[in-house]
């Protein structure tokens, strides 16, 4: 299948470079500076050094080459054209579409693994995220489109499965753990291994939920 940008213009600031250049909403970008590829269009523009870039848009059937500079945003110091997009999706058959529900499940599945893996060594702290954030995030995908908000509920989801299978008490991970644990030994654990143990994994969620909740903190307050 050939590669394409695959995102389509949801809205075009005024006076900006981009509608100064002929950007419309609902042009579809399908090449950055010759580039068909998914990369293309987040890396060209922000290390464009304030050099022209073209885009070759789908417009009513046809492709068009519509040429912008970009401009340094002060904000966060990132050169921008001024408009918003948002994926272009495709259809898929049922067994194209399962494929690729299977491989995009364990691209994040191992995108989360190693986010924990960070979090445990301590670079990873920033990763972590309370009911707040995932609020805030999740409101702002669903400006943008629904089908992108499914996006992020089913990685919400996935995301909570993978939490709640680590081995420690109370989470499930921790109960298969701790029957694992009693059937190699042939009896069971105490009741007393068992209430440290429980009281050893709420105290780890509840710091996981502080972190989360200061980060949120200090995104809110713009940190």
């Amino acid at each position: 299948m050939r590669q394409s940008v695959g995102v389509k213009i949801r809205a075009v600031e005024d006076a900006s470079p981009a509608q100064l250049g002929g950007l419309e909403p609902g042009d579809e970008i399908v090449a950055v500076n010759g580039v068909r590829s998914d990369a293309a269009l987040a890396e060209a523009i922000p290390e464009s050094g304030g050099h022209p870039v073209a885009l070759t848009v789908a417009r009513d059937g046809e492709e068009v080459t519509l040429r912008g500079t970009p401009v340094l945003d002060p904000e966060d110091d990132v050169y921008r054209l001024g408009f918003a997009y948002r994926p272009a999706f495709e259809s898929h058959g049922p067994l194209e579409a399962l494929g690729l529900a299977f491989e995009s499940t364990w691209e994040v599945t191992k995108a989360i693994g190693a986010s924990l893996g960070r979090l445990v060594t301590g670079s990873g702290r920033k990763d972590v995220a309370s009911p707040v954030g995932i609020v805030q995030a999740s409101s702002q995908t669903l400006e943008v489109d629904y089908r992108e908000y499914l996006g992020v509920l089913a990685l919400i989801s996935l995301s909570l499965a993978l939490l709640n299978l680590l081995p420690f008490l109370p989470l499930d991970g921790g109960h298969i753990a701790f029957s694992l644990a009693e059937g190699i030994r042939g009896r069971a654990i105490s009741r007393e291994a068992y209430e440290r143990a429980s009281a050893l994994g709420i105290v780890l969620v509840l710091f996981l939920f502080f972190i989360g909740l200061s980060n949120d903190v200090d995104r809110l307050r713009g940190g």
